[in-house]
């Protein structure tokens, strides 16, 4: 009795139209939420130096402070990253920006330095957390050849939001009023609207597609080099850019170099010159644009370790050469794992390679902080920035290695 009313119009053209107006939705919300949340963790990067003198506490208590956010966003996102397919991204992000929120009030009202680590610790939870459920929303899982294009969108959103945060609340704390409370009340504000966008999506999309149990990172032996070469050049490029997040701005502040709209501005020149260089990866390709950002990113560690905040126009020169080198290397590690993972173990593998990048974004500021128990904060980040210089050939011939490996299979086969 079903037979006159089923036709292939019937069944896709109708029900296609409101699916990707649904989809449309789902990508623009997952964007919104990863860009606030990742805006929000960087926000307090210029603010630093102005903590440190309100609260009176030394550079290790800073640089652990900053790097609070790393030592939490990693394992969150390993408890965490599985949730999505088993509450659905909705219920995911929802926490996220509960949690979120929870970190910009303890910014907002902190009158000691640990408010401010409790701050750091519920936006590296909630980053954590939401980072594979927001890349649940903008991945479109049900069409394969988009996939690597979801996969540009998300980490351009990531590092969009890395550099609008430092440079609205180096702009807000040098013109406006309230420095260290109207940027997370900003805030707070657009986390209410990204609660609502994700509260109006229809449904939990993934909800109940496998139990949520903690993972570990789990990498396919057949791609493990891939992984490998992948892993340290995004570490290391997260390294340079961590390096500005983290302990540059107090360098300045140090040396009485500039103001703090000035600070935010370069700490943003970094990753706005990562996101332009990120849309030269797919014609560069993804071992190619890996090399070419470790050549960027081993310069821009010499200008650092030559300059450690002395300069202005050597700290500027390696912010644009780190930008640069780090969309590259970053955007470049990203695809190359893209290109090697099995599409059944894309999410366990992408949210290993992330935990690399949060783990070079922040590994290096903890070694400055406990290094600076000894010696001052210019010596300490001078030692770093080399030692991680040391690395960038080795990650240059891992890459190469990986490369030549590839390019073998084919004559093999």
């Amino acid at each position: 009795m079903f037979t006159k009313h089923w036709s292939a119009t019937d069944t896709h053209v109708p029900s296609d139209r409101p699916r990707a107006a649904e989809r449309s939705r789902e990508v623009a919300t997952g964007v919104y939420v990863l860009v606030v949340l990742t805006a929000g963790a960087y926000l307090p990067s210029p603010l630093y130096p102005g903590y440190q003198q309100a609260f009176g506490v030394d550079d290790l208590v800073m640089t652990l402070t900053y790097a609070t956010f790393a030592l939490v966003s990693a394992p969150a996102l390993l408890l965490f990253g599985p949730a999505s397919d088993a509450l659905g991204p909705r219920a995911v992000l929802r926490m996220s920006i509960a949690v979120a929120a929870v970190g910009s009030a303890c910014f907002a009202l902190a009158s000691g330095p640990g408010w401010l680590i409790a701050g750091r610790a519920a936006q590296g939870l909630a980053l954590g957390a939401a980072t594979g459920a927001a890349g649940a929303l903008i991945s479109a899982r049900e069409h394969a050849p988009g996939s690597r294009q979801a996969t540009v969108l998300a980490s351009t959103a990531f590092v969009a939001g890395t550099a609008a945060g430092p440079i609205v609340a180096g702009l807000l704390a040098e013109y406006a009023p309230a420095p260290h409370t109207l940027p997370f009340a900003l805030h707070l504000a657009l986390l209410w609207i990204g609660w609502r966008r994700v509260s109006a999506l229809a449904g939990a999309p993934g909800a109940g597609m496998r139990q949520w149990t903690p993972t570990r990172p789990q990498i396919p032996a057949a791609i493990r080099p891939h992984f490998a070469a992948a892993a340290l050049t995004g570490f290391l490029a997260w390294t340079a850019a961590g390096l500005f997040l983290s302990v540059i701005p107090m360098l300045l502040d140090h040396a009485d170099q500039s103001g703090l709209a000035v600070i935010g501005g370069m700490l943003g020149t970094v990753l706005i010159c990562s996101v332009l260089t990120q849309r030269l990866v797919p014609a560069l390709g993804a071992w190619n644009a890996q090399l070419t950002g470790l050549a960027a990113v081993f310069s821009s560690l010499v200008l650092l370790a030559l300059s450690v905040g002395g300069s202005m126009a050597l700290t500027l020169a390696a912010a644009v050469v780190s930008g640069a080198g780090h969309g590259l290397a970053y955007g470049g590690a990203a695809a190359a794992v893209e290109e090697a993972v099995p599409g059944d173990r894309r999410g366990a593998v992408t949210g290993a390679l992330y935990l690399a990048f949060y783990l070079g974004a922040g590994l290096p500021a903890v070694a400055i902080g406990l290094i600076t128990l000894a010696t001052p904060l210019a010596t300490a980040t001078t030692w770093v920035t080399a030692a991680a210089a040391l690395l960038v050939p080795i990650a240059a011939a891992a890459v190469v290695s990986v490369r030549r490996a590839r390019r073998r299979e084919p004559a093999r086969r």
